[in-house]
């Protein structure tokens, strides 16, 4: 889906997305012409090769984050909360990172990354919980009932 790939795009739940990266069909055939002559890191910093996928989804009491995020260690994780954002980053120690090793082919990486979500107040951030298992992050963001108030359709005369 191209808007939720594209920066500071917003989903249906007001949520808005600070990530880095273009759509898959765009990535695919742009990064690899950069990658082929080694300039596409260091033109982009590497935020297309290492960002994580997330999943969104909205129930009756909360919004639910999956972050896909096989193989880590989920001590390395920081989840935060500042002025209405959410911050989730990983800091790699260096014997992960994927620093100075020459691949010929390379599809998911180790090291840090950080992904932010606008929050829109919408959520109820002291009661934010978070875990990690198969691969995943949980993040369950508790909905401020006062703040998400039902769409209403307006009749058209």
């Amino acid at each position: 889906m191209y808007n939720q790939a594209r920066t500071d795009s917003q989903n249906e739940q007001g949520f808005r997305y600070n990530g880095h990266g273009c759509g898959n069909g765009l990535k695919s055939k742009f990064a690899e012409h950069f990658a082929r002559k080694g300039r596409f890191d260091k033109i982009f910093g590497g935020q297309f090769s290492n960002r994580k996928a997330a999943n969104i989804q909205e129930n009756d009491s909360s919004f639910i984050i999956s972050l896909y995020a096989a193989g880590l260690n989920k001590s390395n994780f920081k989840i935060s909360a500042t002025e209405d954002i959410l911050t989730i980053s990983y800091s790699a120690p260096k014997t992960q990172e994927n620093d100075g090793i020459n691949f010929s082919h390379q599809e998911y990486q180790f090291g840090s990354f950080e992904r932010s979500f606008q929050l829109n107040g919408k959520v109820l951030t002291e009661s934010i919980s978070a875990t990690y298992r198969d691969g995943v992050l949980i993040v369950t963001l508790p909905k401020n009932l006062a703040t998400n108030i039902p769409a209403q359709e307006v009749p058209v005369s």
